[in-house]
């Protein structure tokens, strides 16, 4: 059964990892497009300007025609040498609606750009973004590794709500070293793909998981994704029969960021990661899990170190 969840995200989500996914935006009109996205400026790198200390990692350029809905484009590269990046900004004109940028070991095709859709990635997520995700900087002394001779996937998502034809360069910038830094880390997902609220409903979802014996962790960073019904999401740690509150915030499609934990928050085996979504659905069919506007998703995606090679959905339950 799990396998084939994870299966139908793939098809849905372009991470969300951890990739990774997009709506368009609070409140869709009936053929799903977002009157609002239009007019969404992000709050993160939606120009050709570089800032100090970053170099661009990877992306390309791209052509939407008048009112396009959901597109995919996606850009592959081959790391030459052992990398390690601290820091991460996307780059995100009008009409990029997400970004998810995943690596695998050896070639999973031609290096270059080419059309893809939702499940044209890895399940190593290295770093998603949203509509308004602002800079993101690991904690000093901690990186993730890409490995000489492995592949990044850059997977974009684009959707034209306006009336005129729109184009645009998307990419990933970062900054990086050649020299492993002190600390390793890792990005998974936390939440759930059991989503359905009724029309006219206020519904909240609950996921998240039990952390297996043996984990010792800090987490440093929590990044929440959701799509246009979304309203709130909540999420908890607990450990030893008490309950820590690590966000509690409204949610809005059109601002997306990481929030950083201060100081860490240590997470180890029998712990339990809770992540509650609410949703009101304003339209007239159900809402379920899926990536286009008219469908939701449940996700907190999280950065921890040590890296100890978590599977990008494993905490994703309940």
């Amino acid at each position: 059964m799990r396998s084939t969840v994870v299966s139908s995200f793939l098809l849905a989500f372009a991470t969300s990892a951890l990739a990774v996914g997009c709506g368009n935006g609070g409140g869709a009109d009936d053929d799903g497009a977002d009157p609002d996205a239009a007019t969404a400026v992000d709050a993160g790198i939606d120009g050709p300007t570089i800032p100090p200390g970053f170099t661009r990692l990877i992306g390309r350029s791209w052509s939407m025609s008048a009112g396009q809905p959901d597109t995919y484009r996606c850009v592959r590269i081959t790391i030459p040498q052992d990398t390690y990046i601290t820091a991460f900004a996307a780059q995100a004109p009008l009409g990029t609606h997400h970004t998810v940028l995943s690596v695998r070991d050896g070639q999973a095709g031609t290096d270059g750009e080419y059309d893809c859709g939702a499940n044209s990635l890895d399940m190593n997520m290295l770093y998603a973004s949203g509509v308004g995700t602002d800079v993101f900087d690991l904690p000093a002394g901690v990186g993730l590794k890409v490995k000489a001779g492995q592949q990044l996937n850059l997977n974009l998502h684009l959707f034209n709500a306006s009336d005129t034809p729109i184009a645009g360069e998307s990419a990933i910038l970062v900054k990086a070293q050649a020299t492993p830094p002190p600390m390793l880390a890792e990005m998974i997902f936390a939440g759930s793909f059991a989503i359905s609220v009724p029309p006219g409903a206020t519904r909240t979802v609950n996921g998240g998981c039990t952390l297996p014996a043996g984990v010792n962790q800090q987490l440093f960073a929590l990044w929440p994704h959701m799509h246009q019904y979304a309203t709130h999401q909540k999420v908890e740690l607990v450990h030893g029969g008490t309950t820590s509150v690590l966000l509690d915030e409204p949610y809005t499609f059109v601002e997306q960021p990481y929030y950083r934990q201060d100081p860490l928050i240590p997470v180890v085996g029998g712990d339990r990661l809770k992540v509650a979504c609410t949703y009101t659905n304003t339209s007239g069919s159900t809402i379920s899990f899926g990536d286009s506007s008219n469908q939701e998703m449940c996700f907190t995606g999280m950065y921890l170190y040590p890296a100890r090679g978590t599977g990008i959905f494993d905490c994703a339950g309940f």
